[in-house]
């Protein structure tokens, strides 16, 4: 599951990289909550877009937000198929919180890069388009923690993600390993780190 993700300055710019016009009025340290507004990348035509989505789809009987799909069975869903098929993104972010079994919070982040990719897809609306993040089976630096963790797309396969021919592949990759932080230690050593600080 992902019910939680942050976003800060570095990891904005990092993602600059590959879409010129994110907004970095959205730089700084800021947690994103499901149905809140956050950056989200998509394919225009040829070239890559940014606009800001809410998080979550509306559930049929109208309570609470579907926010994660399952890859492993996401096409099989009449909810999320379409979606998946014709409007697939990825949601840039410095990391993604999970809580251990005693509640403690913890924050995992990619030690060489400021940004990591979450896969993920979106419905598009005049008002506000909302995406949801797909999940997988969490690797061995998530799985002590928790079962499943967001679906992370390495800057190598962001071409195939996003080509109709070469994305169903990626549902099925094992993410690359992460580091982690109790969201709430107070001195940290590693700069890198300094963004979960409460």
């Amino acid at each position: 599951m992902c019910g939680r993700f942050f976003i800060d300055e570095q990891s904005i710019r990092k993602a600059e990289n590959l879409v010129k016009m994110i907004d970095l009025s959205l730089a700084g340290r800021r947690e994103i909550f499901p149905s809140q507004k956050a950056p989200v990348i998509f394919k225009q035509g040829e070239e890559y877009a940014e606009e800001l989505f809410s998080w979550g789809f509306s559930r049929f009987d109208k309570k609470g937000l579907m926010i994660n799909a399952r890859s492993e069975t996401a096409l099989e869903r009449k909810m999320f198929r379409k979606s998946l098929l014709e409007h697939r993104c990825l949601i840039p972010a410095a990391g993604f919180y999970e809580w251990d079994r005693e509640k403690n919070k913890i924050a995992f982040f990619k030690e060489t890069s400021p940004v990591i990719f979450m896969a993920g897809f979106y419905r598009p609306d005049q008002d506000s388009s909302r995406f949801v993040i797909l999940t997988t089976k969490a690797n061995r630096s998530v799985r002590g923690i928790h079962e499943r963790m967001p679906m992370i797309i390495e800057e190598r396969h962001i071409e195939n993600w996003f080509g109709n021919e070469t994305f169903e592949h990626l549902l099925h990759i094992e993410p690359e390993s992460l580091s982690h932080v109790a969201a709430e230690a107070k001195k940290l050593e590693n700069p890198r780190t300094l963004f979960v600080l409460g």
